[in-house]
């Protein structure tokens, strides 16, 4: 029997810095980040808001690989946060927090998109988590990509963890992806028939000073324009530790399943971008407590059931990919619900979004 190939993995969080006393997001004004690229070097950036960290592993052979970065990288940044007196949390938008409180980092590349994009820019006040998985072959990673696009709104559901902003509850288990819809070049990317087709989009866009470099394509899933890899970036940012792991070894299965089937001249079916939508925006609305479209049965499904579906889907390469621990976890997820879940939990508890913010800092740190 073929051997699957190395599925590499990259994952990157966007960690909220935040004042334990007021509860709001806090500028680290670059300490935690200068302080911390003297242990991780190059993994750990400033984002454009100043309470923002990004973090990302190195290149990772396999799931346990990652997991292992991520809780080292969790823990660091919470130690370093600890000596400035603030702590960290993981959720896709900060329950109370104002856009409009919050400086930008002073950096011309942030300059530029703040001077370009403006308010859409300025608001932009989200944390995601994205997950690079290893296509040496572009061909083949392009042809993954537009198939890969059906499974968006299912591993979207899992990972929803934003339902508040600015102090409101939304009614979205994800508001995040509503906030950055503002901007261009974001949502679920358009079917590409070749690399070549692929390549000549993004000079078009360059050479018409649409955007200055072909990283400015922000979409939820990327041909990646430098790295051989496909870029999953639908994701809210995870609580713990386990559900980000949960996610990015399912991410990683899909990946390894629908090349499987490549290599026996077989592919899954590639639906239209505008009927994908239709699912993403339930998995924004309803998280996995609701109900998405089957397109080959052409009627609703329970999303829950979706989820069981594409753990059925997988589950001939999970054992090889040696990811079973981490994507078990997704009956948890099932049975307790996703972060939003969690969060609305404790606010209909308590009905204090300082309590929703104590719960979110205190999950960043579970099982590092």
């Amino acid at each position: 029997m073929r051997k699957l190939p190395i599925f590499t993995l990259g994952v990157e969080e966007e960690y909220q810095i935040i004042d334990p006393h007021t509860r709001d997001l806090r500028s680290h004004l670059s300490k935690i980040v200068d302080g911390a690229k003297v242990i991780l070097n190059e993994q750990v950036k400033a984002e454009m808001h100043q309470s923002v960290v990004e973090v990302g592993t190195n290149i990772c052979k396999n799931v346990q690989e990652a997991e292992n970065e991520i809780k080292f990288l969790r823990s660091k940044i919470v130690e370093l946060a600890a000596k400035q007196d603030l702590v960290v949390g993981g959720a896709g938008t900060h329950p109370f927090s104002r856009w409009q409180d919050q400086p930008i980092t002073d950096d011309p590349r942030y300059h530029n998109i703040v001077n370009e994009l403006q308010d859409a820019a300025r608001s932009n006040l989200i944390f995601g988590m994205h997950c690079h998985v290893g296509i040496e072959n572009r061909e083949i990673g392009l042809q993954l990509m537009n198939q890969a696009c059906y499974f968006l709104p299912h591993i979207f559901a899992l990972s929803t963890n934003s339902p508040f902003w600015e102090g409101r509850q939304t009614g979205y288990k994800s508001f995040r992806t509503k906030v950055f819809d503002k901007f261009p070049r974001t949502g679920l990317p358009e079917y590409f028939d070749s690399v070549a087709s692929y390549d000549n989009y993004l000079e078009t866009l360059v050479k018409t000073n649409c955007i200055d470099n072909p990283k400015k394509i922000w979409w939820d899933l990327r041909l990646h324009p430098f790295y051989d890899t496909i870029e999953f970036r639908i994701c809210d940012m995870s609580l713990t530790v386990k559900e980000t792991m949960c996610i990015v070894a399912i991410i990683q299965a899909i990946v390894a399943k629908l090349h499987k089937l490549t290599q026996h001249n077989m592919s899954y079916n590639i639906y239209r971008i505008a009927l994908i939508k239709e699912n993403k925006f339930r998995a924004a609305r309803y998280g996995i407590e609701g109900n998405m479209i089957d397109f080959g049965l052409q009627k609703e499904v329970e999303t829950k059931l979706l989820v069981c579906e594409l753990l059925d889907f997988i589950d001939d390469v999970v054992d090889e990919l040696g990811s079973r621990e981490q994507i078990n976890y997704v009956h948890e997820i099932m049975k307790n619900g996703t972060g939003a879940d969690k969060q609305l939990a404790v606010f209909n508890q308590t009905k204090d979004l300082s309590k929703v913010v104590d719960f979110i800092t205190s999950e960043f740190t579970k099982g590092l």
